[in-house]
């Protein structure tokens, strides 16, 4: 018969111990990239411990897949990194065209007074 700690009890054992654990809530991801492949841990549960001013990340669960490494990126969804007022504040701040202006936020990563320097330069 195997005997459970309880979680309270558990927290309080590792606390004598110099240990902290916490939860990371709402994980949907986790990625370990190595040179010669990419794994992938979808909704996992992760949990940090910090033992002696060192992070440990600990990951339980999730449905594990394999994958040539960068594959990631491509099959991701491209986020925009700006909005339509973003593109339009830079335009109506540089006098440049709403093209232009989205071009330099792109190149700019979204960067507003980056994106207003680089077009009134």
């Amino acid at each position: 018969m195997h005997r459970r700690i309880n979680p309270r009890e558990q927290k309080r054992m590792m606390q004598r111990m110099g240990m902290n654990m916490d939860s990371v809530e709402d994980v949907t991801q986790v990625i370990i990239r190595t040179p010669a492949k990419d794994i992938i841990i979808d909704e996992p549960e992760v949990a940090i411990l910090q033992v002696q001013g060192q992070k440990m990340y600990q990951i339980i669960g999730g449905q594990v897949s394999e994958q040539a490494p960068g594959n990631i990126l491509a099959s991701a969804p491209a986020k925009p990194i700006f909005t339509d007022e973003d593109a339009q504040l830079v335009a109506d701040q540089t006098g440049k065209s709403l093209d232009q202006a989205k071009e330099a936020l792109e190149d700019c990563g979204g960067d507003l007074a980056k994106a207003i320097l680089l077009l009134s330069s």
